[in-house]
């Protein structure tokens, strides 16, 4: 596996900014690729630190069009399309379902950029027919947001930096996690409040349209 590993990238490394954009579409719409954009991304910034933030457009925007086409797959195909082509990965799927339920347009962003399978929630989205437009926003958030930010570290502090950037994309994306379910649970909750009252008030105007009846067939039979 190593060895296809390193053949991988050093073929996608040998067509330069065309191999990296062709490795971010694939990783983001293929999944099980064993090649994350993130490999060339690095190796790039640290040769060229002056043409980091367009190594990191240029990930960017290969990574959106995969994962729209993985967004395709799944809208068009379907669940039985993606079980017959990645059955091993039925159960991530089951997973991602139960995500989405939870979070919806947020588990496409935690999924952008964090290290999660970005690929798996790209098709799940499609199979649940999310909002094209709304996908595709959350993840220019997301990508855009890992990429640039890897980019921008990199160009600033360099190879000293590059040993420890996996922890870094993992802190961010810890505090972005948590950050965005506590504002999701406090807005369902905040919601949820709403909606309590709303019935609350409905079931006072309702008693007194009743009473207001009763005593009007009352004086009427007077």
């Amino acid at each position: 596996m190593h060895d296809l590993i390193l053949s991988i990238s050093n073929l996608f490394q040998s067509w330069g900014m065309a191999g990296l954009f062709a490795n971010a579409m694939i990783e983001s719409c293929l999944p099980g690729f064993p090649l994350p954009p993130d490999v060339l991304l690095i190796g790039m910034c640290l040769t060229m630190p002056q043409k980091a933030l367009l190594i990191a457009l240029i990930c960017t925007t290969g990574s959106i069009t995969g994962a729209l086409i993985g967004y395709c797959v799944g809208r068009f195909g379907g669940r039985p399309l993606f079980y017959h082509l990645f059955r091993s990965k039925a159960d991530k799927l089951e997973m991602v379902d139960k995500l989405f339920e939870e979070y919806g347009a947020f588990a496409v962003f935690f999924s952008a950029f964090s290290p999660i399978p970005y690929n798996i929630f790209a098709i799940a989205s499609g199979i649940t027919k999310m909002n094209v437009f709304k996908f595709w926003f959350v993840s220019c958030l997301g990508r855009g947001g890992r990429f640039f930010f890897v980019s921008i570290v990199l160009m600033l502090f360099g190879e000293t930096i590059k040993q420890y950037m996996n922890y870094f994309i993992i802190g961010v994306s810890v505090l972005l996690v948590a950050f965005f379910v506590i504002l999701y649970k406090k807005r369902h909750s905040i919601t949820g409040k709403k909606d309590d009252n709303t019935k609350d008030i409905k079931t006072i105007i309702e008693n007194k349209s009743n009473n207001n009846e009763t005593n009007l067939e009352q004086e009427i039979c007077q």
